[in-house]
């Protein structure tokens, strides 16, 4: 924990000093005149924009490669070079930092979408600090200023070169990065454990999952899905003038299996996927994509609702089996492995509705069922509680290091000449 007036005692005597970037740093360009061809099997190494974009420092171990001559006149990368993206979708995203903290062995260079600071000989920052002071909150609010766009934001350079920056004492600087080296650390490491905890969870709920669903061979009767789940319609735009609630592939969730998200719908606006009604206790399985598993069962919220054709719709024979048997068995390693070996094509992989329901399931006595069923559905709150709970305590421990990050960069402000 960091006391109350740390910044001030760490500061007391000493003065930092506020300068714009344009009289501090030089700025240079990325790779120039490069096809298309002199990438991937070249003679010299590069800095790619994900390295800079995913890093606040270069990682040396993700550099690739680039063809260069001896005759072309390119810029190296430098060891305390802070390196930026220049454009982004966003201008909040535009003109990421990553800082050069290690000293390369050989030439270096930049990728063509992105532009590299160096600093004069006579401004002193060290590039372990600069790594957190460039992506600090402050100085984040202060790039996304200078870009501008509509669909792409680009940096603009003559406003960029105008944003002034601390430059504290090297002794300040190095206490700084200390602290923060230390913070970091822990954060990792929390972050970690907690991951590997939350993939133990859920390792652990598939096991028994799974173990439940298994039965021996003669011990129950199996079934396909066509042979316990009934048939169903679709919606007949013509002959209505009501809106709906239209369930897109992109309305259900992944992770938790719920509906997420909707829009409302009529004749006049409806999409040319928008055509299977839906009622309460149907189980819907997207057939697109199918192995990322977006499945769940329908509420009484989104009942009369209307599901892209992007889904197979299984609607439970109730003297057969139970809705929610459906659902765990569609959630189960089995059916997910039937689905991959029974897909088809490779960019945009499928699978038919009358393949879903060619898959069989065991289907013991209803009283069975809803016994297991009950057993589940406690697996499943637990296993809400921990995919839930995991991410916040992530969530929470981030926030305290961005607040502490935020608090050791900042520095009394002075005014600079533009």
């Amino acid at each position: 924990m960091i006391k109350p007036k740390f910044m001030e005692k760490l500061l007391e005597g000493v003065e930092v000093e506020w300068k714009t970037l344009g009289d501090v740093a030089e700025l240079y360009g990325g790779l120039s005149g490069k096809k298309k061809e002199d990438f991937g099997n070249g003679n010299a190494l590069y800095i790619s924009y994900k390295n800079i974009f995913d890093n606040i420092e270069i990682n040396s171990d993700k550099l690739e490669s680039v063809k260069v001559s001896d005759s072309e006149n390119q810029h190296e990368v430098k060891y305390g070079d802070i390196l930026f993206t220049g454009s982004s979708e966003t201008a909040e995203e535009a003109g990421m930092s990553s800082s050069v903290t290690t000293k390369f062995e050989d030439k270096v260079y930049l990728n063509s979408f992105s532009f590299g600071v160096r600093f004069k000989d006579d401004i002193l920052m060290i590039p372990q600090f600069s790594k957190y002071l460039f992506r600090s909150h402050f100085m984040r609010t202060e790039i996304a200023k200078t870009a501008s766009g509509v669909t792409r934001f680009n940096i603009s350079k003559a406003r960029f070169k105008k944003i002034p920056i601390p430059i504290p004492p090297i002794k300040v600087q190095e206490e700084i990065v200390r602290i923060l080296d230390a913070f970091t650390g822990l954060a990792t490491e929390l972050t970690a454990e907690l991951t590997a905890e939350l993939t133990s969870r859920k390792k652990q709920y598939a096991y028994y999952r799974d173990k439940l669903l298994t039965f021996d061979e003669g011990e129950v009767e199996w079934k396909t899905l066509g042979d316990v789940t009934l048939p169903t319609s679709n919606i007949r735009w013509r002959d209505t003038t009501d809106t709906y609630r239209y369930i897109d592939l992109t309305s259900v969730s992944r992770e938790k299996h719920t509906i997420i998200e909707t829009i409302e719908i009529s004749a006049e606006n409806a999409p040319s996927r928008a055509q299977k009604l839906v009622i309460k206790n149907d189980v819907i399985f997207a057939t697109t994509r199918p192995t990322q598993q977006r499945l769940c069962l329908i509420t009484k919220e989104f009942s009369g609702g209307v599901a892209s054709s992007g889904y197979c719709i299984l609607r439970a024979q109730n003297n057969e089996v139970l809705p929610k048997w459906i659902y765990y068995c569609i959630t189960s390693s089995k059916f997910k492995n039937y689905v991959e070996e029974n897909q088809s094509g490779s960019a945009y992989p499928a699978i038919s509705d009358a393949k879903v329901k060619n898959f069989k399931i065991p289907t013991p006595p209803l009283t069975e069922q809803e016994r297991i069923v009950a057993i589940l559905d406690k697996f499943n709150e637990l296993k809400a509680s921990i995919t839930e709970g995991l991410p916040h305590e992530i969530e929470l421990r981030q926030k305290q290091y961005e607040y502490y990050c935020n608090m050791l960069l900042s520095f009394p402000k002075e005014e600079v000449e533009a």
